[in-house]
């Protein structure tokens, strides 16, 4: 299995942009720099790979991958499709407790967005994310989405950013987390499944024409 401090180490550094898009990774220089073994590094470097974070070339190793606004749409129509059926399995499966922490999480988003806090809004709105996969009980939807939402991160911070979008996003998770508490499988599936097109709608509109974004 490797090291995993190795792996989580390098994805956290990919996703927070300390490791840039397209920056080449050499085992050597990244050991030294993360104080890893050269090892635990390549195993890591293979792992990422396998989640579309790394990409490897002939004859010039390993970098972080670059991601175009097309490849960010489509992974969002991906996860629309995934965690719209997580959503009303998660209608299905809820427990009260459940149900209140969805609606406590929606109320925390709403304190960070009158507050102005939208990259701690957006953080929020990542936990509830997983929280719904996670109580769907749907295991491959929520494996297949925890490495699709790896590589949206920064996409994600973008549309947070636009104007009005935070509003718009808020009653969204409203109208998401409304229908799972009252049980509501159609509700739910409906209103993840537009509230992901909404995100992705969004971000062709904030990209620059043909512009290539990176995650």
């Amino acid at each position: 299995m490797g090291d995993p401090g190795a792996y989580a180490t390098l994805h956290a550094a990919i996703v927070a942009g300390e490791l840039s898009p397209g920056e080449r990774l050499i085992e050597e220089e990244l050991a030294e720099r993360l104080g890893l073994s050269r090892g635990a590094v390549r195993e890591a470097i293979l792992r990422l790979g396998h989640e579309g974070l790394v990409v490897r070339e002939r004859n010039r190793g390993a970098r972080v991958r670059r991601f175009t606004v097309e490849e960010a749409v489509e992974i969002l129509e991906a996860r629309a499709a995934l965690e719209s059926l997580a959503a009303g399995y998660a209608a299905l499966r809820r427990s009260d407790d459940d149900a209140r922490e969805l609606v406590s999480l929606v109320d925390e988003m709403a304190s960070l967005q009158a507050a102005g806090e939208l990259l701690a809004m957006s953080e929020r709105n990542a936990v509830m994310h997983r929280r719904i996969l996670e109580i769907s009980g749907h295991a491959v939807a929520r494996d297949i989405c925890a490495r699709l939402h790896s590589q949206m991160v920064r996409f994600q911070f973008r549309t947070v950013l636009a104007p009005g979008r935070s509003q718009k996003s808020l009653a969204e998770h409203r109208r998401i987390v409304t229908a799972i508490a009252a049980g509501d499988r159609p509700a739910a599936e409906r209103a993840m499944r537009e509230h992901l097109i909404s995100v992705g709608a969004t971000l062709v509109a904030v990209a620059a024409p043909r512009s290539v974004a990176a995650i």
